[in-house]
């Protein structure tokens, strides 16, 4: 199930996304590929795909579970443009999209599937779910120097915040149910990120439409898309915990020489469970019950 480009993969893979929920994984380097589609897969996405440069390799269980698409560099504006198409080619499904070596969680995701969560979210009248990117980090960089520890990575407990997003047509008012969150490496190590790169935040879960667009920031054109929670009561959130953030860092010339470690009082190791990230306020259960 390879495909040489997107536009093959829209012309001739249409039964892979002919019924939701999927799950887009963009391959930037070859660092935890294997994992991250196979947390996916166990989440019980029907498809799981893999945008990514030819040179990466799968196992061959994976081939035969994820379609893959090649693609030279799937970050920036191809990802963007990548998912802009899947979703007018694929209207009305819901969607996921991450970059590899990043896991989603969501409450309860240990006995509850992607699809029966996203189920309750529709009957909400919900149609975006925000999720917040947790930064994951090994603990000694000298043993693991890209920063990448599945067997025990960390996360920061505290340092997490949200601000108003201002409204560029009313200057006077921010955003209705909309906020920029920070925290995490890109908080602590905030010199070394740009200042438009340094949310949190993402509008990783969606309801495909034909004229909705993804933005730069992972926000969409439609303003509702980018809402916490809808105007009666708060609605589930979920976390994509994350080893991008660190792996950047690390590998960056500007960067990883002046970062000796990324551990400090406030870092924990992570559980790999849903309950912790909800016992630290890092998603959110709303009225799920």
């Amino acid at each position: 199930m390879t495909y040489d480009s997107l536009a093959h993969f829209l012309h001739d893979g249409k039964e892979h996304f002919a019924k939701g929920p999927l799950a887009l994984v963009f391959v930037e380097d070859d660092v935890e590929i294997d994992s991250t589609l196979h947390h996916h897969l166990t989440l019980g996405f029907k498809s799981v795909i893999a945008f990514m440069p030819r040179e990466f390799e799968l196992t061959e269980e994976l081939q035969a579970l994820c379609p893959r698409i090649d693609m030279p560099s799937p970050r920036g504006q191809a990802m963007l443009d990548t998912v802009n198409a899947i979703s007018k080619a694929a209207p009305d499904l819901w969607v996921y999209y991450c970059f590899n070596a990043e896991y989603l969680f969501f409450p309860f995701c240990e006995t509850r599937s992607i699809a029966e969560m996203l189920a309750f979210h529709t009957e909400e009248r919900r149609d975006a779910m925000l999720t917040y990117v947790i930064d994951l980090y090994a603990s000694d960089l000298n043993t693991h120097p890209n920063a990448v520890s599945l067997d025990a990575p960390l996360l920061d407990r505290s340092g997490y915040y949200a601000l108003a997003r201002p409204d560029a047509d009313n200057h006077n008012h921010p955003k209705d149910r909309q906020l920029d969150f920070f925290g995490g490496l890109r908080w602590r190590f905030e010199e070394h990120i740009p200042t438009t790169k340094r949310k949190i935040d993402r509008i990783s879960i969606f309801r495909t439409q034909e004229n909705l667009a993804l933005l730069e920031d992972f926000t969409f054109d439609n303003q509702e898309y980018n809402t916490y929670a809808c105007p009666w009561h708060n609605n589930l959130t979920a976390a994509v915990v994350s080893f991008r953030t660190a792996k950047a860092l690390k590998s960056n010339p500007g960067s990883t020489f002046d970062i000796q470690e990324f551990s400090w009082h406030n870092s924990v190791p992570f559980e790999w469970h849903s309950r912790q990230l909800l016992d630290l306020g890092l998603m959110e259960p709303g009225q799920w019950f």
